[in-house]
């Protein structure tokens, strides 16, 4: 069904949006359209109260995805006299926080290597010490709030599956060695240990950790919604954002008055007053298929639901949910001029059916799956490759974003960050290498548009390269620094 915005209205409590032609679906069914995620959501997605007029509070929130819920959360915690806002443009959970891959993981865009560059050598082992950290406190909260997202701590393959593929794997293991991390946090897969995991095809060895959950995303950021609600902690849905100031945030139908303002719209960003280069929005995109059989999974494996992955260049990535389907997406679909973001880019057939064809190549009893779920959507990338969090106290306008997909567990790092960032506490976590960063503003188009869509090419021709010559790729070995190494 095709969503158009001619006409939305309310029929009594119920939201009614009409299409374009002609017939009627409320707001809650058409979220529940949005992916597999929200279709299995338990409770309703009937949008709640929208602002109108001016409201006063100590925190305002630009966002209920996960960083701005586990933000509110956070500072609940510390202070519960805080009076925090949150506005959405749709409903809580509605972007990549609620439709993502499902990985809750210690991964950070920027390597390593990449942070000691910035920030020396003992800040990037705290970084990723924190992001190891931070996978549990996520799975520790939801145990004490009674949030079931379907958690998982079943860690991460990557499954090499071609000697360059082999390559990088140890040379990904190697770099975690040079920075003190060991076995039991990352280790190199010999073939017949790799297949212990999973039977994926042509395995030659791979890389684990136990560093990830799988989780059901959309039931970790309504359940912190619903959690937030029950606190008289305001969600505002329904309630666009059109610009933020200092003391403030003005929306189509009222504004916020408040010490601290916080940006937390990832991708979403670029549709801000003045944020138009901030925030890159790349499209990632993924399928669902039916519940297995036993007898498939007994091929399949992935027994105790690690999520997946192999070595290619242009990222895949899979879970195993709770009720036995295989959750599958990855990169590939364009970049769209001017950083546009609209709900026809969250799907394109061409994308889905390769996922599909890489699916059941990866798992060839797969071959005749079917597909219950294709959606997608963008995920948010800054101009270095380096997510980052920070509050500007003169003016009181704090942000944090650029997660580049890895989002599940660096929204909570980031959300406890601002938490004492804003209360004034002192701690590790507000010392890391990310708080404060200030990533360069993207390029004007169509510097932008050539740029990254080049980059997404030259991904896909360096998988193509490597599988046909059993070289590795130069040109992407080079892109790849450039972006994250």
């Amino acid at each position: 069904m095709v969503v158009s915005k001619h006409d939305t209205r309310m029929a009594g409590r119920r939201t009614v949006t009409t299409t374009w032609d002609g017939r009627q679906m409320s707001e809650a069914t058409k979220y529940r359209q949005l992916s597999f995620w929200h279709d299995s959501v338990p409770g309703s997605l009937e949008p709640g109260p929208s602002l109108t007029g001016q409201v006063e509070a100590d925190v305002a929130i630009v966002g209920a995805g996960l960083t701005g819920l586990w933000t509110a959360y956070y500072l609940n915690q510390a202070d519960p006299g805080l009076s925090v806002v949150l506005c959405e443009r749709e409903i809580a959970g509605y972007g990549a926080s609620g439709r993502n891959g499902g990985w809750c993981s210690a991964l950070f865009p920027a390597s390593l290597a990449k942070l000691e560059r910035m920030a020396g050598r003992e800040a990037a082992i705290a970084m990723y010490q924190a992001m190891q950290h931070t996978v549990d406190e996520v799975g520790c909260v939801t145990i004490k709030e009674g949030i079931d997202c379907h958690w998982a701590k079943g860690g991460t393959v990557q499954f090499a599956r071609s000697p360059t593929q082999l390559k990088r794997a140890r040379e990904e293991v190697d770099e975690a060695r040079l920075f003190g991390f060991d076995e039991t946090d990352i280790r190199f897969l010999s073939a017949g240990q790799a297949r212990d995991f999973g039977g994926a095809s042509n395995v030659l060895g791979g890389v684990f950790t136990p560093h990830c959950a799988a989780i059901h995303p959309a039931r970790l950021a309504r359940g912190l919604a619903a959690l937030l609600r029950e606190r008289e902690v305001a969600i505002y849905e329904k309630t666009e954002v059109l610009r933020i100031e200092p003391g403030r945030l003005v929306t189509r139908s009222g504004e916020v008055k408040a010490r601290h303002v916080i940006r937390a719209t990832e991708g979403y960003t670029p549709g801000l007053a003045g944020q138009q280069r901030a925030i890159a929005p790349v499209y990632s995109l993924v399928i669902a298929t039916a519940p297995l059989p036993e007898p498939v999974w007994e091929q399949i494996g992935l027994a105790t639901r690690p999520t997946f992955c192999d070595l290619r260049h242009l990222i895949i990535y899979g879970q195993r949910t709770a009720d036995g389907r295989l959750v599958f997406g990855g990169r590939g679909a364009p970049y769209h001029f001017g950083s546009a973001v609209r709900p026809s880019f969250d799907r394109v057939p061409s994308v889905f059916a390769a996922l599909r064809s890489t699916l059941a190549e990866l798992f060839p009893v797969l071959e005749d799956v079917v597909v219950t779920h294709t959606w997608g959507g963008p995920i948010g990338i800054a101009r270095d490759w380096c997510a980052s969090v920070g509050l500007d106290q003169r003016t009181g306008i704090g942000w944090a974003g650029g997660y580049v997909g890895d989002g599940l567990s660096t929204t909570n790092l980031a959300g406890r960050t601002l938490a004492d960032l804003i209360t004034g506490k002192d701690s590790e976590i507000t010392r890391l290498p990310w708080v404060g960063h200030r990533s360069p503003q993207w390029e004007r188009e169509p510097l932008r548009w050539l740029g990254i869509n080049a980059g997404l090419q030259a991904m896909t021709w360096a998988d193509h390269s490597e599988a046909k010559t059993g070289r590795e790729s130069a040109a992407a070995r080079m892109l790849g620094k450039f972006l994250g190494g």
